[in-house]
């Protein structure tokens, strides 16, 4: 039987060559993330730090907690926002050329690379001018697939705050590129796990 993440960070304390278990689990889908937004040079280093802060900081975890995701992906938030200088221009590269080299490399067919570079100038555009509270909670949601209360969680801040910035974020989004897409859709997939209306 294979432990539970939170018993893996309690284990940790005693053993610590456990926390290497969690670092297999979710080192890759951290990286994913972080390379979305930073870039896979900037990704290797965040996300080394991300499992570093997190061996560092582990006996604070709550085991209460629905997961340790959200627990990495908000300390990789946390270290994201040092970057957001990179983050920014990034995204306003991508707007000018409608280049992503990340996205090259997770997008399947030719057609979704096209599909996806017809809209991502816009979307670029419009994402480097979103606030960075606004652009994690965002971000969390659509490339993370968060539910609102693991975004809660991740970024430290209430459900109805994670309502709003999504809310701010997605009318900024439509209004700037006019098009619907899970960055701007009113679509809450997440509320049958849970999450409160």
């Amino acid at each position: 039987m294979t432990d539970s993440d939170a018993v893996l960070v309690a284990a940790s304390l005693d053993e610590p060559e456990r926390f290497a278990v969690l670092f297999d689990r979710h080192a890759p889908t951290i990286h994913q993330y972080v390379a979305r937004r930073l870039g896979r040079d900037a990704a290797d280093d965040v996300t080394a730090e991300t499992f570093l802060t997190a061996f560092r900081i582990r006996a604070r975890y709550d085991g209460e907690r629905a997961g340790v995701r959200p627990w990495l992906h908000g300390i990789a938030a946390k270290l994201i926002s040092r970057h957001r200088r990179e983050e920014v221009k990034a995204l306003r590269l991508l707007a000018r050329t409608g280049h992503d080299p990340v996205a090259e490399t997770w997008t399947d067919s030719a057609d979704d690379r096209v599909v996806a570079q017809a809209v991502s100038r816009p979307l670029a555009k419009a994402l480097a001018k979103l606030s960075e509270g606004d652009r994690h909670a965002l971000l969390l949601f659509a490339w993370a697939d968060f539910t609102y209360q693991e975004i809660a969680e991740a970024l430290d801040i209430p459900v109805g705050t994670v309502r709003s910035r999504l809310n701010r974020a997605r009318r900024k989004l439509r209004s700037a590129t006019g098009v619907l897409s899970p960055f701007t859709e009113p679509f809450e997939p997440h509320l049958a796990e849970g999450d409160p209306a």
